[in-house]
């Protein structure tokens, strides 16, 4: 029997071939040394060409060819010359920060928070306002939008979008959801099934990075501590009691996105309330904003503190913030309200710190600003519960940051998303993340999600 000669390879074929793998491979090598470069010189680790030759090991001609690819794309620019170590003195290099823009926000229960920073992440412009109550997805969306429109408005001068840094309130299950399309909100049930990531995704033809508030803000937290943001534990103490912890230079994020759920650690003294998770005797059934309040209220209708009733016939209501006013005034029962809910904070604390010995505890929240009272509780009973060796060098703080701490984290979840070195060398090639085919096709998609929901009908009006 005779073959087909149509399906035999020929030597052009398997020429072809060849040259195609080569060329494949020459483009992958090229695009490693170009993420390569770019991360010396985004990172500060060289800003001269000969350190950038002698970090690499590459030579002079392809150092030259490298920096003049980088040059073109906007992605570096060549400054004042350097000092001279025996020769002409070298051209600095540096990252061009102003080529492209991020932006960020914090969707809180009480505020919302934007913000927009250049590509190394440092904030241009921020604003904070407070809102009502938890704003459902459709009014957080329009306003959010309002407020992004706002920014760019004013910074944008010719500038893209790169990316968009995005913080919620509770854990956010990030498993499957990738940076065009929308997690599960379980902490959030009124966002369930939303498309918040597409929307914003549509408008600003960028990719969107969704995390919890509190580990944005453990981010923000650990660039303002500096050289003790390599094991550091931020604890959020608010209406809930959330904690980050970043170990090693790293965030632990947990397997689904939840690690942090620390208000839902046993406390130390069980008064029987039931929490939101369904358990009783949590540590913010104890010690959460919430319980301070109610326990407050109760000992200002009951006679149990003269000043807290004072306030109430004064405001007609009661926050944790009164009741730190109340304390710094004398009254007892404010002050031992305080001192218990420290002792109960700093036992579930202590228990972490023995776990991971941070070397630095930041306390952050409407709580934790309240009262020097509440603060002294907390570094007491975790030096006290606490093994010697991982307290020697501990350093027990209040936040200096407030809402801009989540603004700043966004930035640098956005920034240490796009520029890792491997997926730099995913999008170099084309000089933006945003020229990349596979942005294209989520584009595309985030854009057909949006078409089907919109598409679908919408129920009458209650009443009609």
């Amino acid at each position: 029997m005779m073959s087909d000669a149509r399906n035999r390879p020929t030597a052009a074929d398997d020429s072809d071939t060849g040259r195609q793998e080569r060329s494949s491979r020459r483009a992958d090598a090229e695009s490693q040394s170009l993420a390569t470069i770019l991360h010396l010189i985004r990172a500060g680790l060289a800003n001269t060409r000969q350190a950038i030759e002698q970090e690499t090991g590459l030579g002079r001609a392809v150092v030259a060819d490298r920096l003049a690819t980088l040059t073109q794309f906007a992605l570096i620019e060549e400054t004042e010359l350097g000092q001279a170590t025996g020769g002409r003195p070298p051209r600095i290099v540096r990252f061009r920060t102003q080529t492209g823009l991020f932006l960020m926000a914090v969707v809180g229960q009480s505020a919302l928070s934007v913000g927009i920073a250049d590509l190394s992440g440092q904030a241009m412009a921020e604003h904070h306002e407070p809102v009502e109550s938890a704003l459902p997805p459709d009014q957080a969306m329009k306003r959010l939008q309002t407020l992004f429109d706002w920014l760019l408005e004013q910074h944008q001068n010719e500038r893209v979008v790169w990316g968009i840094g995005i913080a919620v309130d509770g854990p956010v299950d990030s498993t499957d959801a990738g940076p065009t399309a929308s997690p599960e909100f379980p902490f959030l049930p009124n966002w369930s099934g939303y498309p918040f990531v597409e929307r914003l995704v549509a408008r600003y033809r960028a990719p969107v990075w969704l995390r919890s508030s509190i580990q944005m803000m453990t981010l923000g937290e650990a660039l303002e501590s500096g050289s003790n943001a390599r094991d550091l534990l931020f604890v959020e103490l608010g209406r809930e009691i959330m904690a980050g912890l970043i170990s090693d230079g790293r965030l632990h994020r947990g397997f689904q996105g939840s690690a942090g759920l620390v208000g839902h650690i046993a406390a130390i003294e069980d008064n029987g309330a039931l929490c939101r998770c369904g358990n009783t005797g949590c540590l913010e059934t104890v010690a959460g904003g919430d319980a301070v309040a109610r326990e407050a209220l109760a000992a200002a209708q009951t006679g149990r503190s003269r000043k807290l009733a004072e306030i109430l016939e004064r405001q007609g209501e009661l926050t944790v913030s009164d009741v730190g006013t109340a304390a710094q005034l004398g009254d007892p029962f404010s002050a031992e309200l305080l001192s218990r809910c420290g002792r109960a904070i700093g036992a579930a604390l202590a228990a972490i710190v023995n776990a991971f010995n941070p070397s630095a505890v930041v306390l952050g929240g409407v709580l934790a600003q309240t009262s020097d009272i509440l603060l002294a509780t907390i570094r007491e009973t975790i030096y006290r519960r606490s093994h010697p060796l991982v307290t020697r060098d501990l350093k027990i703080t209040r936040s200096q940051m407030s809402s801009s701490a989540g603004l700043s984290g966004a930035a640098r979840v956005v920034a240490d998303e796009l520029f890792a070195p491997a997926n730099v060398a995913d999008w170099i090639g084309q000089g933006s993340p945003l020229a990349v085919p596979e942005f294209a096709q989520a584009l595309a998609k985030a854009e057909a999600t949006l078409q089907r929901k919109d598409a679908r009908p919408k129920p009458p009006p209650a009443g009609e």
